[in-house]
């Protein structure tokens, strides 16, 4: 444990500062390698301006670990930086099934865990810090809106994990609430880039609306295939995702424009925090370049846990928890701040599509910063139902506020 006396925390910055380990674990190869590049790119840019920045009289010390996309692996990097570097505080995994094969680890050697990715949610550890979006952030804002303006019948396409299983039971909560149906759940293991029969049975079956929880190669593989397939068939089919990001739709290429997707950031929102980090992110990785959302909530994650430490005083595990509670920070996605009761993020949900440019247009945000509500225990499913009885009008969609 790394305590910091009061002196230390005032010295002048022209001597040296205490320092802290972090554990990273991010994979740089794989089926998702390209997300891990991103969110190991943004957490480096926090770690540098957090110990090149006056206000922290400590300096952060990464230790990078890539388990190369090889789920078995996240359990060995993790227990390497805790019992050969003695790290308290590891940030990082992209996946549920990663995060999954480090949860056991960190909570029996009481390490906390700064876990930077959306999720499904039905998860409170006290070694768990939830920086990204939990359900009622993300799968919710955009199912009730497929609901509301799409259609009530819907098929699903996923990689086959928990992150797949979850949205998907949600999903068919909702949906059968307001009498809609799954039309067909197709799964593919992670990494899987056989996609045509999928694609295949998509055109036979010309559903109204596809709902896309496939990740990484897959899910590129799959957008490509689909966009051609259905162009060919002269097919319009909206898809929805909870999770592509700006990078994403650069790797995917043309074919990505008009996805609707759910996210707490998006590189396009209109605040003075973003427009400085998207500037500083530019300045460092080429004005090409684009900051993801995992990515941008890697960067918070460093900058919580940064900002614990310097209120704690200490690395101590407990301390930096509790120090961390309640904190509101002002990030490039908004006003963010821990919920001492679950250890989930206040974050504001919004929608937007993609664009041929290779961004999103946002077109919806909540009004203020919303509660995690990581167990659904808020969630009226008759809500939709209700929604979809009424006439609507197409200028005041429900549940939408239009950003201008």
């Amino acid at each position: 444990m790394m305590i910091f006396s009061r002196a230390q925390l005032h010295r002048k910055s022209s001597m040296a500062k205490p320092s802290v380990s972090v554990g990273i674990i991010c994979s740089q190869s794989g089926p998702y390698q390209a997300m891990g590049r991103e969110m190991l790119k943004s957490a480096l840019m926090a770690v540098d301006e957090i110990n090149s920045h006056r206000d922290f009289d400590f300096a952060l010390v990464a230790h990078v670990r890539d388990p190369r996309g090889v789920i078995s692996e996240y359990h060995t990097a993790c227990d390497d930086l805790i019992r050969n570097t003695g790290v308290e505080h590891i940030i990082g995994c992209y996946t549920s099934a990663s995060r999954k094969q480090v949860l056991p680890i960190v909570e029996r050697t009481d390490r906390l865990l700064w876990y930077p990715a959306r999720y499904e949610g039905f998860e409170c550890s006290d070694n768990v810090i939830y920086v990204g979006a939990s359900p009622n952030h993300n799968v919710l804002p955009l199912v009730r809106y497929m609901l509301d303006n799409v259609s009530q019948h819907v098929f699903c396409v996923g990689s086959n994990y928990v992150w797949t299983w979850e949205t998907n039971r949600v999903t068919r909560e909702l949906v059968t609430a307001t009498q809609g149906s799954i039309v067909a759940e197709r799964l593919l293991e992670l990494g899987e880039s056989a996609v045509e029969h999928i694609v295949d049975e998509i055109v036979r079956r010309r559903p109204p609306v596809v709902f896309n929880t496939l990740v990484g190669s897959s899910s590129y593989d799959f957008i490509r295939a689909f966009r051609a397939a259905t162009t060919a068939a002269n097919l319009d089919i909206p898809m929805l995702s909870c999770s592509l990001c700006e990078p994403e739709l650069k790797i995917v290429g043309p074919a990505s424009a008009g996805c609707i997707t759910s996210s707490a950031y998006f590189e396009s929102i209109r605040l003075p925090e973003n427009r400085a980090f998207v500037r500083r992110w530019k300045a460092r990785y080429g004005e090409a370049s684009s900051p993801s959302v995992d990515g941008q909530s890697v960067y918070v994650a460093v900058y919580l846990l940064a900002r614990a430490l310097r209120r704690a005083g200490t690395s101590n595990v407990g301390e930096v928890r509790r120090a961390a509670a309640g904190y509101r920070y002002n990030s490039p996605q908004g006003p963010v701040w821990i919920d001492g009761d679950n250890n989930h993020c206040v974050l504001t949900p919004r929608l937007a599509i993609s664009n041929a440019k290779g961004q999103f247009d946002l077109f919806w945000e909540a009004d203020a910063p919303v509660k995690p509500d990581p167990y659904l225990t808020q969630l009226d499913v008759a809500g939709p139902a209700r929604e979809t009885s009424r006439k609507r009008s197409s200028s005041n969609p429900p549940h939408l506020r239009i950003v201008k």
